[in-house]
């Protein structure tokens, strides 16, 4: 067990004591799976499959505990510190090797069959060691948004969004010059999604952060020029850029005050309320590229070792993301949520709302969030990687070589 769910685990037990392990063996005795739910309620769709799964295998109770989202995580590493885990949980895919290595989930294999039913690339989310230790149950992309009125009233077409940095840098740089109105939105705040952020870059010029043997590789010509990219586009970006995150990045873009931003395709909602004149595109190339590319960030669903119902927990996990269920709950209005596996129905969707069609291009050569021992060390670090070169504290070589050596600790 590491230093931090040591403590974590002695904190969890000093405060919940020896009841809720006799409750949890009641609770595998009456043949019960609990499930640590975030967000604000059960989706009706997940409701309706729970009971179904019940009705075909009788005895058996699934019990989702909604747990806020900004809670969920912390309670379910909490409970399987204390060594009394709930059957299984909802959790960050970036958190599964953290994990496998404490020795607080099982595997959750999945055939050939069953990885191939995924989009590219989305099985290596969960996967460490050759072993898949989650099934996902949430997925997002990113896009390239652009005004087309500040493309405009740059001189630009506004039918023409940018297809490689260096267009993209250009636009932004003659719309800033031509408008005074920032021409991209870069966050840099000390925030997760400004690590997320940046590894969009990286996996739009054939970069990595650690390959699959678990070795650090970020010192490299294309994640180099990724960071490069950073520094060149900055002048032409908000004032600055380490106070803020995408969410207030997207509000700017909301509020017509900048040229362009990456986002999800919740953004696309959101402005479809709004005057602005906009479009979205795949992420920009880097030079390295080779295809549509970037980060895929999905969360999962994770069984935790110990609940006396594991195998059960995890014929459950399989169903509930299955491509039935899965893909009614993905898909329904206003979901936000990137397919994970191509169908029929998710052509249909995209043939009704087009502007999802980059949210899936661009998972072709996409990569998934880097699996760290210390997820939050290795967030840490290329914060900081980042902020160093977009305020000027350091040169792009010299931070990536820093930061690299720094990931060294937290593999």
């Amino acid at each position: 067990m590491t230093k931090n769910f040591m403590k974590l685990g002695l904190c969890a037990a000093a405060m919940m004591g020896s009841t809720m392990l006799g409750t949890l063996s009641v609770h595998a005795a009456d043949k019960e799976i609990t499930w640590i739910y975030c967000g604000d309620k059960i989706d009706p769709i997940h409701e309706k499959y729970i009971k179904e799964w019940e009705s075909k295998n009788e005895g058996w109770k699934v019990s989702p505990e909604v747990v806020g989202w900004a809670q969920c995580q912390d309670k379910a590493t909490t409970l399987a510190a204390a060594g009394t885990p709930a059957s299984m949980a909802y959790v960050g895919s970036r958190t599964l090797k953290e994990f496998a290595q404490n020795d607080m989930i099982v595997p959750i294999p999945m055939t050939d069959e069953e990885k191939k039913s995924y989009y590219p690339n989305i099985v290596d989310t969960v996967t460490f060691d050759g072993t898949q230790w989650g099934t996902p149950v949430a997925f997002s992309t990113k896009a390239l948004y652009w005004n087309k009125d500040l493309f405009k009233q740059a001189g630009l077409d506004p039918e023409s969004p940018p297809k490689t940095w260096a267009e993209e840098i250009a636009d932004a740089k003659a719309i800033k010059e031509k408008t005074g109105i920032a021409g991209y939105g870069l966050p840099a705040k000390t925030f997760d999604n400004t690590m997320h952020q940046f590894m969009h870059w990286v996996y739009t010029n054939n970069g990595q952060v650690i390959d699959a043997d678990g070795k650090i590789v970020m010192d490299s010509p294309q994640v180099l020029a990724a960071l490069q990219a950073y520094k060149d586009i900055t002048p032409y970006s908000e004032e600055g850029p380490t106070a803020y995150e995408q969410n207030e990045v997207r509000a700017i873009f909301l509020d017509g005050k900048i040229g362009m931003m990456q986002s999800s395709s919740g953004a696309a909602k959101l402005l479809q309320d709004t005057k602005i004149n906009w479009g979205v595109t795949t992420l920009p190339l880097g030079p390295d590229a080779k295809g549509p590319g970037t980060l895929l960030i999905t969360d999962s669903l994770a069984v935790f070792k110990g609940s006396g119902v594991e195998d059960k927990a995890v014929e459950f996990a399989k169903y509930i993301t299955s491509p039935g269920p899965q893909g009614e709950y993905e898909l329904q209005g206003g979901a936000g949520l990137t397919p994970l596996r191509p169908s029929e129905k998710v052509d249909e969707f995209v043939k009704k709302d087009p502007y999802w069609q980059p949210f899936i291009d661009g998972i072709t050569s996409g990569g998934p969030e880097p699996l760290f021992t210390d997820y939050r060390g290795f967030q840490n670090v290329m914060i900081q990687m980042v902020q160093s070169v977009v305020t000027g504290q350091a040169e792009p070589k010299a931070a990536l070589e820093k930061a690299s050596a720094a990931l060294e600790e937290y593999k």
